[in-house]
């Protein structure tokens, strides 16, 4: 929300404006922004970035002279250069409340270093009481001040729908953040219209990850999807198990016919672009929770299957980013959702299953499901938009968490234009990706003797679980698969996130239809 200067902005903003202030989810933190002059208040709660070296000028030198000094001989004393992600924390000082000093490098900031700084003051003030802090930005970017915010949004993010106790210092009450800059009032259109849907999108998306699986079954998922995409120009289509029957869906079916919660597709589309124009497909894998089926996992770190729904969260969560910054773009995410559970119903390894193009494939692994509802999931999408491209998006295999960790997710694609330009994306939205080889001779591997082919062929998994992926989309038709088994969640804070859920892939996309579309 933004301070009373929005008097001024048109009303299509105005009513965004209104929209965007009400509460974006049950785990999104109070607090308000807006946007002001840079004058450095001289009490309140304050929060400024210095570049290495301690600046002769600007906000660092004005506060440092109304202290006689004393600032600058107190961050020497501690050690404080303004190394890139160092702070010094002040409390009490020179008549402020608290002072936070946040040091960004030697190199020029970019905009995720602007993202980062926000995200960082978010963080540090995450517990405070204050009801008031103000971000001073000296520099002069254009869009220093959005990118300010869009970081302090998602960096305030947090998730207490299960919490019964304020031991984590959940804050009281409204809080405002007012970000300083040279762009002032003004800067609050193009935050509202075209990056705090963003911020939304992706606090949505790491709720849904975040949530228990017992709460988050497929049936679930899609109410959680139309309750948030009500209000917003988009399309809702939602196939059950009859009307996937009658399509002779019976690879998504497979997966989920072991679980007492019957699986979904979800399609969500948004026509932002030129009537008639080929959309853009983001396919998500939305397995529920995954517990490898009879092929079961091991107990140990099972708990995380409840994020094997990721994939089908970013593309969903992607697509109301973009309908809700009024992108000019044509776009439709599809959730293939299912719950992968071991019982008297469930699916076998030595299983043949027929799938709705009409491939057939000999089930060597009842724990390679994800690959499994995607390929219904493609060949729906396909045959009901007919696609510009096609971008699928999973928690597919471990093995890609042994390669990239969780700083990258693996890109697999037969068009380089497409990889391109999804790596470019990556770099600019912080949502890494590393490309990864995907080799015809894979289909060596995947041979079976009973079927067109197996559903694992063994090492190595991630290229293979590409292959198997690939036979469902034709050539000409530009196609990547992302396998974001390692970025999901995320084992520590970061400046623009906590610890849990990251809503990784919605940045991506997001950034990708920027870059290519607009």
């Amino acid at each position: 929300m933004v301070n009373p200067m929005s008097r001024r902005l048109p009303l299509r903003l105005l009513l965004l404006l209104l929209w965007m202030s009400m509460p974006l989810a049950q785990a999104q933190a109070a607090w308000r922004i807006s946007f002001e002059d840079p004058a450095v208040p001289d009490t309140g709660v304050v929060a400024i970035a210095v570049a290495e070296g301690l600046p002769a000028d600007g906000a660092f030198a004005a506060i440092d002279a109304r202290s006689g000094g004393a600032l600058r001989r107190l961050a020497q004393a501690e050690g404080f250069r303004g190394r890139k992600d160092s702070v010094l924390d002040l409390r009490g000082f020179g008549g402020y409340d608290r002072l936070l000093v946040v040091g960004l490098g030697e190199a020029p900031p970019t905009r995720l270093a602007l993202q980062e700084v926000g995200g960082s003051v978010a963080q540090a003030f995450g517990k405070s009481r204050a009801a008031r802090v103000e971000l001073v930005w000296d520099g002069r970017e254009p869009d220093a001040a959005s990118q300010l915010a869009f970081g302090a949004a998602l960096g305030q993010y947090r998730f207490d729908a299960y919490r019964t106790s304020d031991e984590e210092g959940a804050p009281a009450g409204d809080r405002t953040l007012v970000i300083r800059s040279h762009a002032g009032g003004a800067a609050a259109d193009d935050y509202v219209t075209q990056w705090q849907p963003v911020a939304a999108a992706v606090a949505f998306a790491r709720d849904l990850v975040n949530e228990p699986a017992n709460a988050l079954t497929p049936e679930a998922f899609v109410s959680r999807v139309q309750a948030r995409a009500q209000g917003l120009p988009l399309r809702i289509e939602v196939l059950d198990v009859p009307a996937m029957q009658r399509l002779g869906m019976d690879s998504l079916l497979a997966v989920g016919q072991g679980s007492v919660h019957p699986p979904r597709l979800l399609l969500l589309s948004y026509q932002g672009g030129e009537a008639g124009q080929a959309p853009l497909a983001f396919v998500g894998k939305g397995i529920t929770f995954d517990s490898g089926g009879i092929s079961i996992k091991a107990s140990a770190d099972m708990w995380r299957m409840k994020s094997d729904m990721a994939g089908a969260a970013s593309s969903v969560a992607a697509v109301l980013a973009l309908a809700g910054r009024k992108a000019k773009v044509n776009a439709v995410a599809v959730a293939a959702l299912a719950e992968n559970l071991p019982s008297g119903s469930a699916i076998r390894p030595g299983d043949v299953v027929r799938t709705a193009a009409g491939k057939t494939y000999e089930i060597i692994s009842t724990d390679a499901e994800g690959r499994m509802v995607l390929v219904d999931a493609l060949w729906y999408v396909q045959r009901q938009y007919r696609p510009s491209l096609v971008i699928d998006l999973a928690t597919l295999t471990g093995t890609i968490v042994t390669a990239l960790g969780g700083d990258y997710a693996g890109l697999f694609s037969r068009d380089d234009a497409l990889a391109a330009q999804l790596l470019a994306a990556g770099e600019a939205s912080g949502e890494l990706l590393w490309r990864m080889p995907l080799r015809e001779d894979y289909a060596k591997r995947m041979k079976s003797p009973i079927a067109d082919m197996r559903n694992t062929g063994g090492t190595p998994a991630s290229g293979t679980a590409a292959w198997f992926i690939a036979q469902w989309v034709p050539k000409p038709l530009p196609w990547a698969h992302i396998d974001m088994a390692g970025s999901a969640l995320s084992e520590g804070a970061r400046p623009t996130g906590p610890e849990g859920a990251t809503g990784y892939g919605v940045r991506l996309l997001d950034r990708f239809v920027r870059d290519r579309h607009e």
